[in-house]
């Protein structure tokens, strides 16, 4: 078992999960909508497909849409 967890401005939650799973599955379960946040990991944004394999935290950014 693998423990995610998410911090950032509007998110700070950990999950447990089997690995290997990607970045969007973990987000769902966590019950953050991938389409609206970008994931980051020492200052490098992760695309959503990125495969998980142990325990990692990281930064969730809110992107913000409209005029």
């Amino acid at each position: 078992v693998m423990q995610v967890t998410f911090h950032g401005r509007d998110h700070n939650c950990s999950i447990d999960m089997e690995p290997p799973q990607t970045i969007r599955t973990a987000l769902e379960l966590a019950g953050i909508l991938p389409s609206t946040v970008v994931v980051s990991f020492e200052e490098r944004i992760l695309p959503h497909s990125t495969v998980l394999h142990s325990d990692i935290r990281l930064l969730v950014t809110t992107v913000s849409s409209g005029g």
